[in-house]
């Protein structure tokens, strides 16, 4: 997958079909934009997105996300997307009028021959652009469109706001369900304290972006996935209180029935069942043991 990032000098080769939005969390609606871009033969697909988060931007507050840049990229790379575009949202593309926004951005830059947007899409200065500025200018620049209405999953229209509801409380299953996969946190298995080990219980680590969105600190039920291949897991989120003062969020799992060194490698850390919060032991015996509780409930909860 070809990403641009960071410029606003580009131009794409070929003509291609774009949709265009935040994309935060990747859910079951914005894969129907991005199913239609894949399905149409004669064309390259791109999806179109900023590189931060307008309300961030406007805002001038950090607000966690449900998936990372990095996250976003994997994902946009494994569904098949040919290019990824990363638009700079500063000062100066903020007042981007909407009719230049779709004109000199969309058509003359990414060559776009076909856009696919949600019925609730903005874009372009204060946000005034929007799907029927869409469909008014088709004509004359001469693409194809659709617009595509909100999901509706069991009377709720599935959005990413509602989903970082579900995060925030511990609902996992229902959060997994609105985006289509399970809420996960990917990234690389660095060394941690080697606590784990030495009290029977050896685990991975992965340190947390800080700009991942968090479900409560606790211990999850988990799948990892590495290598292709897929494992069960008890996982601690949060900071390790009991063996650490450090603040660092990580995600710390213990791989049932799995002994093989993967440091350094990347792994997907799937959370599909909140089991309980995360608490400061008083002794490492008291940890070992709580431990062990967590891992009898797992396998009860795998059919293991």
């Amino acid at each position: 997958m070809q990403i641009i990032s960071g410029t606003t000098e580009f131009e794409l080769n070929g003509d291609y079909a774009v949709t265009i939005g935040k994309f935060d969390g990747v859910h079951k609606g914005h894969r129907e934009l991005i199913d239609r871009i894949l399905c149409k033969p004669n064309l390259k697909s791109a999806v179109f997105t900023f590189d931060k988060s307008p309300l961030e931007f406007f805002s001038g507050k950090q607000i966690p996300a449900l998936t990372t840049i990095e996250e976003k990229r994997r994902i946009f790379s494994y569904l098949g997307v040919d290019t990824l575009i990363e638009f700079p949202l500063n000062e100066v593309t903020a007042k981007t009028s909407p009719e230049s926004f779709i004109e000199d951005i969309l058509v003359k830059k990414l060559h776009a021959k076909y856009i696919v947007a949600g019925s609730d899409a903005t874009f372009g200065d204060k946000g005034m652009g929007n799907a029927k500025l869409i469909a008014d200018m088709s004509a004359k620049l001469l693409y194809d469109y659709e617009i595509i209405d909100k999901l509706i999953i069991d009377n709720e229209e599935v959005s990413s706001t509602l989903i970082r509801d579900y995060v925030k409380c511990g609902n996992m299953e229902k959060a997994g369900e609105l985006i289509g996969v399970p809420y996960a946190i990917i990234g690389t298995v660095i060394r941690g304290n080697q606590i784990g080990r030495t009290i029977g219980f050896p685990t991975i680590n992965i340190e947390v972006h800080r700009s991942k969105l968090m479900p409560p600190f606790g211990v999850y039920f988990t799948e990892i996935s590495v290598d292709g291949s897929h494992y069960k897991g008890i996982t601690n989120v949060g900071t390790k209180p009991t063996v650490s003062d450090d603040l660092t969020v990580f995600a710390e799992t213990n791989i049932l029935d799995f002994n093989e060194d993967i440091y350094g490698k990347n792994v997907t850390v799937k959370l599909l069942h909140f089991e309980r919060p995360e608490r400061k032991f008083e002794s490492l015996n008291e940890l070992k043991a709580q431990i062990s509780n967590d891992m009898a409930n797992g396998r009860v909860y795998f059919g293991q």
